[in-house]
């Protein structure tokens, strides 16, 4: 039996629909707190079709058109969260690169002095890292043994990577929680 189109949907249901594994929902959530998932007993989510619609559109930003975790944010806060969830029906044209503004390198001083990093001021607590090159490195073959980069990735390959990164990104949000002072 199909559910309405108005009917709330369980995480399975949407990552199913979505084509993405669950913890990357969850994972969103932490990212984005414009999606807020109805929560029942036990911690179930339960998902309106404005939810659906909002994380179509997160997927269609992140994965269709490349945009990193920040420019998503940076869009939700200028242009709204509406705006998103009519990417994700499909109804809204989504701005290109040239419509957005552009970071430009020039308005920034980078703490660079030759090839080695130098940082301007060590983060307090922590002990400065030493910079090792790529052919000091122990755990890396030496740069001579990598084959060259292919000219072009595929959407497979693309989309992998793309899941890595996302994997990537919440191990890092797990360590910092866990490296916060409690």
């Amino acid at each position: 039996m199909d559910k309405s189109p108005d009917a709330f949907k369980t995480i399975s249901e949407v990552a199913e629909e979505l084509e993405l594994p669950q913890h990357v929902l969850r994972f969103w959530e932490t990212c984005f707190p414009q999606i807020k998932p109805l929560k029942r007993a036990g911690g179930r989510r339960y998902y309106r079709p404005d939810d659906v619609d909002l994380l179509r559109g997160i997927r269609h930003f992140l994965y269709g058109e490349g945009y990193t975790i920040k420019g998503l944010q940076r869009i939700l806060k200028e242009d709204g969260p509406v705006f998103v969830q009519s990417v994700g029906r499909g109804g809204a044209a989504v701005p290109s690169a040239s419509q957005r503004p552009q970071v430009r390198p020039e308005n920034y001083s980078l703490p660079f002095q030759g090839e080695t990093y130098q940082p301007q001021s060590p983060p307090p607590n922590i002990p400065p890292i030493e910079p090792v090159s790529a052919q000091g490195n122990l755990f890396a073959p030496p740069l001579e043994s990598h084959p060259p980069a292919p000219a072009r990735l595929n959407t497979g390959q693309v989309k992998l990577l793309k899941d890595i990164l996302t994997d990537l990104e919440e191990c890092k949000r797990v360590l910092a929680s866990a490296r916060r002072p409690e």
